[in-house]
């Protein structure tokens, strides 16, 4: 029963406490204190909140005017459009980072843990986008230094075509037979580039084996009378027929002679079906691999 009595006496003076604790929040005098410091705390606010949103509408107009300075400085230049973009891009982002920053810290918050949230998500987005950034930093190459130029046909890894656009991470190319090919700038940027497209003109090889048997002097004439009567081969340059070498089954060799870039292809289609056709008409024998069957030693 003492024990019942005790609790029951502990419990009640906690409860007078907190009734206490209740009655004096509420008295007049606390109320007061409290609307007081409401209050200079919303007057304190209110002068950084108008100091915040001041400096974001300046800030905004002189970043609109860098972005606009910089725009002009840039068309001055012979850099690409694509450059030129994301540049602009590049410092409207900085410039912004920046006000958002100054914003931040008119209101009164701690700058540093956001410093260092950014950093975080920057290395956390850079690591699961190294493929990405390799060809963003590729395609910058590439529009900087302009190894080529839409237009261009060039080769690259095993690939070739002409250049259609280039983007800030592929390069597209458009082949021959019609097709579209998106490359890597990062691999493109890395590896050995054949621009064939960035002269006018452009030499065209063709080599042709005749057999050991066919007489070399005609044979020359016969190809070189070709090149002659083809117009598509400008004339004004020097266009021969060489021995190029003295392959395992016959005698190679090669024509050279020069063509506009827009006519290659179809100068090459038609000298080889040329070749072909005024060889054999001269009685000129083209050979062909062939396996020759000796068998011995069959009875009878």
């Amino acid at each position: 029963m003492n024990q019942v009595f005790m609790l029951a006496t502990q419990a009640e003076k906690e409860i007078s406490e907190k009734s206490e604790q209740i009655t004096s929040f509420f008295s007049k005098d606390n109320l007061m204190n409290v609307v007081d410091s409401l209050c200079a705390w919303s007057l304190s606010m209110a002068g950084k909140i108008i100091g915040a949103v001041l400096i974001w509408i300046i800030g905004k107009k002189i970043i609109k005017l860098c972005v606009k300075l910089v725009g002009r400085l840039l068309d001055k230049g012979s850099l690409d459009v694509g450059v030129k973009h994301f540049i602009g891009t590049a410092l409207r982002f900085v410039l912004y980072a920046v006000l958002v920053m100054i914003v931040v810290g008119q209101l009164g918050f701690e700058t540093t843990s956001l410093l260092t949230l950014f950093g975080s998500a920057a290395l956390a987005i850079g690591m699961s986008l190294q493929g990405s950034l390799a060809n963003f930093a590729g395609g910058l190459l590439i529009l900087v230094f302009k190894p080529f130029q839409v237009g261009d046909y060039i080769v690259s890894n095993g690939m070739e075509g002409t250049v259609s656009s280039i983007e800030l991470l592929y390069t597209r190319l458009h082949t021959i037979d019609n097709k579209s090919v998106m490359m890597p700038n990062g691999a493109l940027a890395n590896s050995n580039i054949t621009n064939v497209g960035s002269e006018k003109e452009r030499r065209l090889d063709i080599e042709i084996g005749v057999s050991y048997s066919a007489d070399l002097r005609k044979t020359r004439e016969v190809m070189t009378e070709v090149l002659k009567s083809t117009e598509s081969v400008i004339k004004d340059k020097e266009f021969k027929v060489v021995v190029k070498k003295l392959a395992d089954s016959c005698v190679m060799l090669e024509s050279r002679a020069w063509v506009k870039q827009e006519d290659y292809w179809d100068t090459k289609f038609a000298l080889l079906e040329k070749f072909k056709n005024e060889l054999e008409n001269n009685g000129i024998d083209i050979p062909f691999n062939q396996l020759d069957v000796h068998i011995t030693g069959l009875e009878k």
